[in-house]
């Protein structure tokens, strides 16, 4: 819901308090000024509106303004700035480590095994249709490993323990990657996958790490996770891809910054290479790049 430019509003502190949204210029006043919350303007918001956009592509509308405050309300703390003014122009002067921070704090990672399972079904299908293929499969929201691991699984079932197939799982948020690379879940966060394939893919935690679970090594093997960043122009791939999961990302994206990565994920595909995409993500207007094969599935034209 989009909310006013001018006009004050509010946002939840991560201590649980409410932060007011001032109007810019508005001077801090009472425990605002004592340091107890930091002020939150709306030129505050537009900045990192333009900021985060420059640097991940990510159109922030304006009813994120608490999830903002909230989120880059920690880093003002880890940095030690008191304001968040003071943040944001010393982060616009400095090329640093803060940056991917300040990324990784305004990234969504909203993920699940076997999510949209019709997708995973008309992989499987894809795959067996050339059994004996050099299969290059591409993941590039990783987030914290569910959908990369489900990709191999569907791949081991399809083709086999001896399959040649390898997949690149990639994300813009640098902790997400790392925690997909471990491949450790909770037990309770795998409830919808089968017992034969919990026991095939899974290893079991025991003593301090009970109701906990690891990806196994064969699984990891096959997946090589990078950090990319999709609205760049220097993706690091020499050889093009069979498929491409590119899920629930571009609804982050506006129209001219879809059509730029819609661009370039075309050029990575082979020809007739399938493209998978969020429930909600609708590419009707790049017929010219890609024909729709199913529910939210492309081809590559």
């Amino acid at each position: 819901m989009a909310e006013s430019t001018s006009a004050p509003s509010s946002a939840l502190s991560s201590r649980g308090k409410v932060a007011p949204v001032l109007a810019a210029g508005t001077p801090p006043s009472g425990p605002l000024a004592q340091g107890r919350e930091f002020v939150w303007t709306n030129a505050d918001f537009a900045k990192v509106q333009a900021l985060i956009y420059q640097r991940a592509g990510i159109s922030l509308h304006d009813g994120k303004h608490a999830m903002v405050y909230s989120r880059l309300s920690r880093r003002l703390r880890e940095t030690g700035h008191g304001s968040f003014h003071d943040y944001l122009s010393w982060l616009e002067t400095h090329d640093g480590p803060e940056w991917q921070e300040f990324i990784n704090a305004l990234t969504t990672n909203l993920t699940a095994f076997f999510r949209e399972q019709h997708h995973f079904e008309i992989l499987a299908s894809h795959l067996r249709s050339k059994p004996a293929a050099n299969w290059r499969l591409w993941c590039n929201a990783a987030s914290t490993g569910e959908e990369p691991y489900s990709i191999v699984m569907t791949a081991f079932e399809a083709l086999g323990s001896n399959a040649s197939f390898k997949l690149t799982a990639s994300d813009i948020d640098s902790r997400v990657l790392a925690t997909a690379a471990e491949g450790v879940y909770r037990l309770d966060s795998l409830k919808g996958l089968s017992s034969e394939r919990l026991q095939k893919f899974f290893l079991r935690g025991k003593g301090g790490n009970l109701g906990m679970v690891r990806a196994k090594p064969e699984l990891r093997r096959a997946i090589e996770f990078m950090s990319v960043n999709l609205i760049r122009d220097d993706w690091p791939f020499k050889e093009p891809f069979d498929v491409v999961f590119c899920r629930n990302v571009m609804i982050y994206f506006d129209a001219p910054t879809q059509r730029r990565v819609l661009e370039r994920i075309h050029r990575v595909l082979k020809p007739g290479g399938m493209l998978f995409v969020g429930h909600a993500e609708n590419f009707s207007e790049s017929r010219d790049l890609f024909t729709l094969r199913g529910k939210t599935v492309y081809e590559r034209r």
